[in-house]
């Protein structure tokens, strides 16, 4: 069989030009260094020259590598620069959990739609791109197919999936730190049979090498956040209590992956004496030790302050400035590092009175037939902020078919970079939304996250709680 090298495919559109081009030299390779004193003064200044080209071009793939934002940025610069390094055009990653069953990951892939991605993922993992990486690597540590449709080593599915994507080669590597096993591996495919020359080859070695503790970070720090939001997700309710008089609906979006630090809360409590009490509210801070584990404190501290609130609720619902009052006596004594915005609400659903306070959080807005107003809640400092903290409460009676929305600063930063112009969008939004889906809470919160731009992950957690007066 004869070796092709297709290495004038084009580079990936994200890959730094200077850092595509590659021009022919010899492979940098220290045991070479005594035999440089029978080269020619020529051939010296071009081995030299070219071991210059190579290192350059790595240290900026790797620079690349390490600006990438979160695991998703990092795997794409991993298989941007791949590509670039062996001349290919399209690639394919896979990372591996930690634990006894270590099921690959979705892949990742470069110039391969969702359909192609699809394709791909019905090829059975020991005859695939990954063949014997994702185990203990064999003594090669590499897997090179020169001819998908000809090589005998290739198992039929792949083979059928290879004609029908156009791939007709593939060279891969795993991705390791060391004795505890691959964290993953990559594969980079040509669109003509081939394979990459012993230079390009040794310069993708080196930049897996040195991509493998950059992504085993990025791993471990997906992990925490991940942990940290299933245990934030099962401390808050996993439905609404239904009370005679009043229809509620509630959204909550976390912060993307790679941003989540905080933890915003929401309840709806069913009080004894037939009142309900409404809170939404973010626990803040953390003091130090912050890194990739920062957020299951935050989510835990969550937790905590949201039961305790439950608690002074039943005990005193009917006197928000009291609970908020209870809540800044707990914050400083069990949760010295963190403070907390919040707005509690106690409703009467048969008289339709609401009594309120709030403490830092963004004012709730009443939704009436006249349009949408801001709840003035005191300005006032966060709970466990200052020495004391202090507020008066608000009281105030709504009319049938009223909505009154509670959210956390997440949403409002959505409508506008400033808080105070999100907030004035924020309730021009509900103004002009339709009667039809002023009658529907659930409508009406979808109707605002829309206005937003979407209930996509942001860079902050938000709550947005709505209830109408039946």
């Amino acid at each position: 069989m004869t070796d092709v090298h297709p290495l004038t495919s084009p580079a990936p559109a994200a890959t730094a030009p200077a850092a595509t081009a590659l021009p022919p030299a010899p492979i940098v390779d220290p045991v070479l260094l005594p035999e440089l004193g029978e080269v020619p003064a020529a051939d010296l200044q071009d081995r030299l020259a070219g071991w210059l080209s190579d290192f350059t071009s790595l240290q900026e793939h790797l620079e690349l590598l390490a600006r990438a934002d979160g695991l998703g940025g990092t795997l794409d610069a991993l298989l941007d620069s791949g590509a670039a390094l062996l001349g290919a055009r399209r690639g394919l990653v896979v990372t591996l959990p930690p634990g006894p069953d270590r099921q690959p990951a979705r892949p990742v892939g470069l110039g391969l739609d969702r359909a192609m991605l699809g394709a791909l993922e019905t090829v059975p993992v020991e005859h695939g791109p990954f063949a014997g990486l994702l185990g203990r690597p064999g003594p090669e540590g590499r897997l090179l197919i020169a001819d998908l449709a000809a090589d005998p080593a290739v198992g039929p599915r792949f083979r059928e999936v290879a004609e029908q994507l156009g791939l007709g080669a593939c060279y891969a590597l795993p991705l390791t730190t060391g004795p505890g096993g691959p964290l993953g591996a990559a594969a980079w495919f040509y669109d003509e049979p081939g394979s990459p020359d012993e230079r390009r080859e040794h310069l993708v070695r080196r930049y897996c090498e040195f991509a493998a503790p950059l992504l085993a970070r990025q791993l471990e720090a997906d992990r925490a956040v991940r942990a940290a939001e299933a245990l934030r997700r099962s401390l808050l309710p996993d439905h609404l209590p239904a009370r005679a008089g009043l229809k509620a609906a509630v959204r909550c979006v976390p912060a993307a992956l790679e941003r989540a630090a905080g933890s915003d809360w929401y309840d709806v409590v069913a009080l004894p004496d037939d009142t309900v009490g409404l809170t939404v509210g973010s626990v803040l801070g953390g003091g130090p030790g912050a890194g990739p584990g920062a957020g299951v404190g935050a989510a835990a501290a969550m937790g905590r302050v949201r039961a305790a609130l439950r608690a002074y609720a039943v005990l005193e619902g009917e006197d928000p400035v009291s609970v908020l009052g209870d809540l800044e006596l707990l914050l400083k004594t069990t949760e010295p590092t963190r403070s907390a915005t919040a707005v509690y609400a106690c409703v009467d659903p048969a008289e339709r009175r609401i009594a309120l306070a709030g403490a830092a959080n963004c004012p709730p807005v009443l939704l009436t037939r006249y349009g949408a107003n801001f709840v003035e809640t005191s300005l006032s400092a966060p709970l466990g902020m200052l020495s004391c903290w202090e507020a008066p409460g608000v009281e105030l009676t709504a009319e049938r078919g009223d909505v009154l929305v509670l959210y956390t600063e997440g949403l409002a930063r959505r409508f506008a970079a400033n808080l105070h112009a999100g907030q004035s969008a924020l309730r021009r939004a509900a103004a002009d939304a339709p009667r039809d889906v002023r009658l529907d809470p659930d409508r009406l919160c979808a109707h605002l996250l829309e206005r937003a731009g979407g209930g996509e992950p942001g860079a902050d957690d938000l709550v947005l709680l709505a209830v109408r007066f039946e």
